[in-house]
């Protein structure tokens, strides 16, 4: 959504969102600061362990593979390829297609 992109703050989102996007944001940037006050906000705001653990795992993840993509030099994509994967993921998900039947 772009108003998310934009400002999650105004964006019309739940609190509970905003509160996670918040979240993340001082993960990435001030990750040393994360402590338990930031926890209870968000279980106050009714996110569970398991989503919270998904969340700093996704965005452990993300870090990680942009730093291995930077410090590697593996080139960016074309436009054309991040559309067709976005189609091909709106259509199936993450699932890759099955693989192409051989011709006879």
């Amino acid at each position: 959504m772009k108003a998310v992109l934009e400002d999650v703050a105004t964006a019309p989102i739940s609190e509970a969102e905003k509160a996670l996007f918040a979240f993340v944001d001082t993960l990435n940037h001030r990750a040393a600061q994360v402590g338990r006050e930031d926890i209870a906000h968000l279980k106050d705001a009714g996110w569970t362990d398991e989503a919270l653990f998904d969340t700093v795992t996704v965005c452990a993840l993300f870090n990680f593979y942009n730093r291995w993509i930077d410090g590697t030099g593996v080139q960016d994509m074309p436009t054309e390829m991040y559309q067709r994967s976005g189609q091909r993921m709106a259509a199936t998900g993450y699932a890759p297609p099955p693989p192409a039947k051989p011709e006879e």
